[in-house]
């Protein structure tokens, strides 16, 4: 038995699917089912008595003893969090409360769990917190890209508090020797990725014949990395990683979101033809993110040495997989554009100069 939190979101989504399709551990996925969380993208797991769902808080202290106590997992795997950059330029107090607060009680809740465990279930339990890549900071065009011992120097409230829970955890396994780990992920994209981010959102506009808003001139990088190639690293860290340790977990693939978008509207002219209607055309520059980072890219050598992980997809392979997934499943694309989605396309889009 393993927890997992936040395991109605993107990355949370995939990780079930991945794990429940190559094991018979069950999982309990606690969850708050804030805006970006679906358990529509569970439904296959709806009879499957593997998969048991708990909508709650991970600042719910008992809520957590709770459950802790009933299934007695040999792992928690960490990916609760607010984790959209602009949200929290707009908004940063669900960040603090979520991914500061939040993951303090767990790591408590955690805490007094694990230690009456008995001496073999304390020595084998784990604790894996999915972070980012983004706690670092920005880096110059020429400068190498992270390593696990670059220093953190977060630059938006989403980054920092990420960057807070990361200390936490730290803290948590040099004061009381919890057995943590912890992975820092470049950007993901994939299937159920919720449309407020870039890939999707892309995506979205374009089959919608909308304008593709692009930051600033376009030239911010990132590294690609594709989910489930994710879902496989935390397997491999949870099944082999070093307690106390960190991993970068990349996709090797750095590009200029122009670069992405171009590509987006390439493939969708090749799966998806308009026959009047040009993607590329769809593109508009508009008014920069405040403090935006120019680029960001790990250095994934660490993971691929100690524990044989590197990605299996190109971003070629996978930006066409990603396509294909929502070109498939436009009921599932309806059904998340609520009424709160679009009043926050509204609120960071539709207001920005061009």
């Amino acid at each position: 038995m393993i927890l997992v939190t936040g395991g109605a979101g993107f990355i949370g989504t995939s990780f079930i699917l991945d794990w429940l399709a190559k094991s018979d551990e069950t999982i309990v996925n606690l969850d708050k089912l804030t805006y970006a969380g679906n358990l529509q993208n569970l439904a296959v797991l709806a009879e499957d008595p593997r998969h048991i769902f708990v909508q709650g808080d991970i600042g719910d202290a008992a809520l957590l003893a709770q459950l802790l106590t009933k299934h007695q997992p040999r792992a928690i795997i960490h990916f609760a969090a607010e984790s959209h950059v602009d949200k929290s330029i707009h908004g940063p107090g669900d960040f603090i409360q979520t991914n500061i607060v939040g993951s303090f009680q767990l790591l408590e809740s955690v805490r007094a769990y694990w230690e009456q465990l008995e001496k073999p279930e304390r020595n084998n339990f784990r604790f894996l917190h999915v972070s980012t890549d983004e706690v670092f900071g920005s880096l110059a065009k020429d400068e190498p890209a992270f390593t696990e011992q670059h220093s953190y120097e977060p630059n938006s409230p989403y980054s920092a508090s990420k960057a807070s829970s990361d200390h936490l955890v730290r803290a948590y396994h040099h004061t009381y020797g919890l057995p943590v780990l912890t992975t820092h992920c470049s950007n993901n994209y994939g299937p159920y990725q919720f449309p407020e981010k870039l890939i999707p959102l892309m995506i979205v506009n374009a089959l919608a014949g909308k304008s593709l808003p692009i930051y600033g001139d376009g030239q911010q990088v990132r590294d690609w990395l594709y989910v489930d190639d994710h879902c496989r690293a935390i397997c491999r860290v949870l099944e082999a990683g070093t307690p106390g340790e960190t991993y970068n977990v990349g996709g090797w693939n750095e590009q200029p979101n122009i670069d992405i978008v171009h590509t987006i509207c390439d493939l969708l002219g090749e799966l998806h033809p308009a026959a009047s209607l040009d993607y590329r055309a769809l593109i508009t520059y508009v008014a920069d993110r405040a403090g935006h980072d120019r680029r960001y890219a790990v250095d994934a050598h660490k993971i691929e040495r100690e524990l044989g992980w590197r990605p299996v997809e190109t971003f070629a392979t996978g930006i066409r997989k990603t396509i294909q997934w929502y070109l498939d499943n436009q009921d599932w694309l309806n059904n998340v554009q609520s009424g709160a989605y679009r009043e926050w396309i509204e609120t960071n889009y539709h207001q920005r100069s061009v």
